[in-house]
Formats: structure tokens, C-alpha cells, sequence
């Protein structure tokens, strides 16, 4: 730390907090042990940090939300242990809708990226280049979304899903999945990233006939729901695909 950097006296960071010069950390802002706060990085009031993050240069966390709604409440932005956040990167704080946006752990958000307000990001996620969130978005753990998307409000992309870059998402994707196409659809089971997660050859196969009858049947969603929880015995994979489908209140994609 220099004296061409702005830390509040309200601010709380660890000691083993490095920040570099022209950088501005506002009041009400935790800053864990081991994180590196670059140059001409800015971070907002209510931010929560985590230990061992790198937040590049030009990367603003926290500030106020882009919503005409917002009324100055007090809201949270929280970035959970060894996240990084590349190049210019912006995560808005929440609103009254949820109160705070989250990024989890381990996420690699790389330059460019906007997350909006109350998004909530789980762990092991992957951002490429200007990809961009829209308010309320929710990205499941180890999901990969390729550079240059563009994810409506209120979308809900599930776990261990790889979206093609330039993708626009406005259709809630299923966990397991390759997405890709325009409009967005479902392309095939993300088998190579299922296999370096530790996912098995059975496991893999089960998620693969639950989605030959989801999107290969003739069925509508809601009859091949019926058939899946009728013809595959129950386990964790068809219970996730399940809840997930149950609970979209936008839809799914579609197959090409």
C-alpha cells in the first residue's frame, strides 16, 4: 500500500492484503487474508472479499446497481476465496429484490465481464471475455459460459454446463449440457467436462438417456419429465435434471 491509494478507515483488510497504487477501497468493505487488490482497482461499500482472490487492474466491485428501482438501500456484494476477476471487470451490488450478489469460489470472471446486480454464482465457474449477466441471473457450479454471451435477466444456467461463446442466452439451460446455436439450444451432453469432474461411464450414460427423452422424444416437456421419473431409476443426476426443469419458471432451450 502507497500513498497514492484511498483506503477508508472504515475498511477492513487483513494484513497480508496487498493493494496497488490508484486503487479505492470505500468504507464497510472485508478484504480476506492473501488477496491482491491491483492498480486503479475500485471497491465499493458493502463489498465482502475473500482470501487468496486477485482482482486485476480496472475491475469495479460492488458499486450501486444499474436498476431505476434501486433507492440507495443497503446491499452486499460477496466474492467467495480464490476468486479472480480479470481486467475491467464490473459485479454491481444487490437490491431490495435479494439484497446481495454473489460470486462463489475458485471462479475465473476474465476481462471485460459484467455481473449485475443479485446475481448469485456458485463455485468452479468460468466467464470468458465480455460476457455479460443481466440482473438476477444464476450460474450453477462448474459452469463454463463461452466470451462475448449475453444471459437475460432472471436466467438460470445449471451445473457443469460449457455455453459456445457469443451464445444469447434467454432460455434457462439445463446442468450437464453443451449449448450452443441460434436461438440457443441444446447440443449434446458436456461428456468431456463430466469426465474430468469424476463423473463415471454409468452416471454419464444415465444423464445421456434422461436427455434422449427430454429433447429426442416426441414428448412435451412435461409428459417427458413423466416418462424420465417413470423409466430411470432414481438417483442424484435425474433428480438434479428434474428439480431443475421443475423449478424454470422461463423454460428450457429447446433441441436444434
Amino acid at each position: 500500500m502507497n500513498e497514492m491509494t484511498y483506503i477508508h478507515p472504515e475498511a477492513h483488510l487483513h494484513p497480508t492484503v496487498k493493494v496497488g497504487p490508484f486503487s479505492c477501497i470505500e468504507r464497510d468493505v472485508e478484504i480476506g487474508e492473501g488477496t491482491v487488490i491491483d492498480s486503479n482497482v475500485t471497491i465499493c461499500e458493502g463489498t465482502r472479499i475473500g482470501k487468496n482472490c486477485h482482482i486485476f487492474p480496472g475491475a469495479v466491485i460492488g458499486a450501486i446497481p444499474q436498476d431505476l428501482k434501486f433507492q440507495g438501500e443497503k446491499t452486499y456484494t460477496f466474492i467467495g476465496d480464490n476468486t479472480t476477476l480479470r481486467e475491467f471487470t464490473t459485479v454491481h451490488r444487490g437490491t431490495a429484490s435479494k439484497g446481495q450478489t454473489i460470486v462463489g469460489s475458485h471462479c475465473l470472471i476474465m476481462a471485460y465481464c459484467h455481473v449485475a446486480h443479485d446475481c448469485k454464482l456458485g463455485d468452479h465457474i468460468i466467464m470468458s471475455n465480455t460476457t455479460q449477466l443481466a440482473g438476477e441471473v444464476v450460474v450453477d457450479d462448474w459452469a463454463i459460459i463461452g466470451g462475448g454471451s449475453l444471459v437475460h435477466q432472471f436466467s438460470h444456467i445449471g451445473s457443469h454446463v460449457m455455453i459456445q461463446g457469443g451464445s444469447k442466452i434467454n432460455k434457462d439451460v439445463p446442468p450437464y449440457i453443451l449449448a450452443a446455436r441460434e436461438p440457443i439450444s441444446f447440443c449434446g451432453i458436456n461428456s468431456v467436462g463430466l469426465n474430468r469432474r469424476g463423473f463415471t461411464r454409468e452416471q454419464i450414460a444415465t444423464i445421456q438417456n434422461i436427455y434422449r427423452i427430454i429433447f429426442m422424444s416426441s414428448l412435451n416437456v412435461t409428459q417427458a419429465v413423466a416418462q424420465v421419473m417413470e423409466v430411470i431409476p432414481e438417483c442424484e443426476e435425474r433428480n438434479v435434471i428434474i428439480n431443475f426443469i421443475k423449478n424454470s419458471p422461463r423454460g428450457i432451450v429447446k433441441a436444434h
